[in-house]
């Protein structure tokens, strides 16, 4: 009985992803704030004519100077996949990714600016203590994840394909994000075996038993067949007296940010985007709206930096300097796609195969730099202005590789039901694929992106595209 109390207890009071996102990005925002609070009083100290008071406050620091806590969550974007929350080598990394990014910014600006015109005391002291606060915060949450995540105890229902993919998934995750006990399966053949070292330790009519001795408190559904009578009973009864249920795709999706095709029927892709895509007048009309207003802005980045990006590839490889090539749009388009030329002639080019490999010989001295920072890609703002691309969705490809991907990849048109993007959520979790089998990988991803696109998730992966370019991601 005290098990099963237990279960019903972390059911009841378990978070979901977008909870505990909400709780980091919450916490944060109270950690820069003290942190605001603190630079403005160390700034304040040292100020002879103000002191610390509210003339200080109200006339001494300007008004973006408020901002701070705000900017600081926009930089930290990155940081708020609940799997990397949870790992603190990937935190660490994260929050000394966004100081050194925050020191260079304010330098930039400062050295730009008017000689006293930026509070360099104030803002030095904030990046400090918001890293140092920020850190003790996440330190916090991680401890606090892992002991929440402890007292979750699984049980798959289903040993499989399913259940087998579903455990690889969760082996790569570190820390777990909830203790699997084992799989059950009616298959007397599997009885006593393992997957990755996960045992199978019964069947329907032993689940009862499992459950009670193992103090199981969720059930995931991973039978891929037609469910027999005894099994539906045993799942009904564990549900009835508390136990969560949850369907293996809901909880790969979840865990890993991908829908996973090679469990997915036939008819998925009609059930799913009738049922989920965003096909609200408002979702596109906002997203219009955001690759126009931000194409502008990028049309004059481009206008800004195509003279010296020109010159340097006419020093270092000749012309042309725009590489142009045919891809597929939305619903199998044909377009004409830009981009700086970063191989040493066209026939490189068009040799390109799924993707460039690492030190690829085709990439000219200066193609280097430009895709190490996706420069190379500016010149898609064009196509997003003319309405072919968008800023966020699937990369678009050629139409030769479309027509191999189609008969490898199952659901790989579904790509075309969006625009495609300069950026994405396959492009910000796996940017190259060299393989069918990555190229499934990236296809995972641009469905789940597809599925549960809003505005909100394209300003995410904004954000996080521009940790990418600082962080010279690209090849």
């Amino acid at each position: 009985m005290t098990k099963k109390t237990t279960g019903n207890h972390t059911t009841k009071f378990r978070l979901k992803p977008s909870e505990l996102r909400f709780i980091l990005v919450l916490g944060d925002l109270l950690v820069a704030s003290i942190a605001l609070v603190i630079s403005l009083y160390v700034w304040a100290s040292g100020d002879s004519w103000y002191r610390f008071s509210a003339e200080f406050l109200k006339y001494r620091a300007p008004a973006w100077f408020y901002l701070l806590p705000l900017i600081w969550i926009i930089l930290l974007v990155d940081t708020y996949d609940t799997r990397k929350s949870a790992n603190l080598r990937q935190t660490l990394r994260g929050i000394g990714m966004v100081f050194l990014v925050s020191v260079i910014a304010y330098l930039v600006i400062y050295f730009a600016a008017e000689p006293n015109s930026l509070p360099r005391l104030g803002v030095a002291v904030f990046n400090v203590t918001a890293t140092l606060l920020t850190l003790l915060w996440r330190l916090i949450y991680i401890r606090t994840f892992t002991s929440v995540s402890r007292q979750q105890r699984v049980l798959i229902v289903g040993a499989g394909k399913a259940g087998t993919a579903l455990v690889e998934v969760i082996s790569e995750l570190d820390p777990p994000p909830f203790k699997l006990i084992g799989l059950i399966d009616d298959d007397p053949a599997k009885l006593g075996t393992n997957i990755l070292g996960t045992p199978i330790l019964g069947n329907h009519e032993s689940m009862a038993e499992i459950i009670a001795n193992q103090g199981i408190t969720d059930l995931i559904l991973a039978i891929s067949n037609e469910m027999n009578h005894g099994m539906f009973q045993s799942i009904l009864t564990a549900q009835e007296e508390g136990i969560n249920l949850t369907t293996v795709t809901e909880t790969y999706e979840s865990l890993s940010g991908r829908v996973p095709i090679d469990l997915l029927e036939s008819d998925w892709v009609i059930r799913a985007f009738l049922d989920r895509a965003p096909t609200s007048g408002f979702y596109h009309i906002a997203k219009r709206l955001l690759d126009l207003l931000l194409g502008l802005v990028g049309l004059v980045a481009l206008a800004l930096l195509f003279p010296l990006i020109a010159l340097v590839i006419l020093i270092d490889s000749g012309r042309p300097v725009i590489f142009t090539q045919k891809r597929l749009g939305r619903g199998g388009k044909p377009y004409m796609i830009y981009k700086f030329r970063t191989m040493k002639s066209r026939s490189d080019m068009e040799k390109e195969a799924l993707v460039t490999a690492t030190n690829d010989p085709r990439i000219t001295g200066i193609g280097k730099f430009l895709r190490k920072s996706h420069l190379d890609e500016l010149p898609q703002i064009i196509n997003v202005l003319r309405g072919e691309m968008s800023l966020v969705g699937p990369r678009s490809e050629r139409v030769e590789l479309v027509q191999v991907f189609q008969k490898e990849v199952p659901f790989y048109r579904a790509r075309m039901l969006v625009k495609p993007g300069i950026t994405g959520w396959a492009q910000i979790h796996q940017p190259y694929a060299e393989t069918i089998e990555e190229t499934a990988i990236k296809l995972q991803y641009d469905l789940y992106y597809i599925e549960h696109a809003s505005i909100w998730m394209d300003l995410n992966i904004l954000l996080r595209t521009v940790g990418s370019v600082l962080g010279f991601k690209g090849r």
